[in-house]
């Protein structure tokens, strides 16, 4: 098992300099489901930290941002998804990342293998920058059973519904919600809301 505070998690992505003490605080107070995963791609209170400012003009470069998280109990892959643009996540738990990288799609079935991936430990109050180029998905809770909570901090507007929907050819096959491409498993689940589905092999658990 690798942790992103290996050499091998370099090709995904940089391990942050941020204190995110203010930010376990307040995502301590948001109440999960019992199971499986939630996801708020603005959350107010987050927002309101000085965190907030100094993710949006320090590491965007003071590009409008939204701060939220994905929390809950999750163990498998299910999908994996890219963005236009890198994605903070801040681990307010303890927490697995499931990662990939884009150029392993194949350019003509657009399917992915899910034996390329590579699973690293992320400890709590650890923020990690994942490149747009990394495949990544929910995170996986540290043990069964266990919950995990993580925020998320993407470029504002993105992960919200599309205005034009429909599957066109190559790439916008993929295209799932603003600034969100996505590949999902046949055991996700996710064709019922019209994902596509292209990860061959396992869905992997943790």
């Amino acid at each position: 098992m690798l942790s992103v505070k290996d050499s091998q998690f370099r090709p995904y992505g940089r391990v942050l300099k941020l204190d995110a003490k203010e930010f376990q605080k307040a995502i301590e107070a948001i109440k999960l489901p019992e199971e499986g995963t939630m996801y708020d791609p603005s959350t107010p209170a987050f927002e309101a930290l000085p965190l907030f400012a100094e993710l949006r003009d320090k590491v965007f470069g003071e590009l409008p941002i939204e701060f939220g998280h994905c929390s809950g109990r999750n163990r498998k892959l299910n999908a994996v998804e890219y963005h236009r643009s890198s994605e903070i996540d801040i681990a307010a738990t303890d927490l697995y990342l499931m990662l990939g990288r884009e150029p392993d799609i194949d350019p003509e079935t657009l399917r992915y293998e899910t034996k390329r991936i590579e699973t690293f430990f992320v400890p709590a109050g650890t923020a990690v920058e994942l490149y747009a180029t990394t495949l990544h998905f929910a995170p996986i809770s540290a043990k069964p059973g266990q919950e995990f909570r993580c925020g998320v901090v993407l470029p504002k507007g993105t992960n919200e519904a599309l205005v034009q929907k429909g599957r066109g050819a190559g790439e916008d096959r993929l295209l799932f919600a603003n600034n969100k491409w996505l590949i999902a498993h046949p055991e996700s689940g996710l064709d019922k809301d019209g994902a596509f589905i292209g990860l061959v092999g396992e869905n992997l658990m943790l």
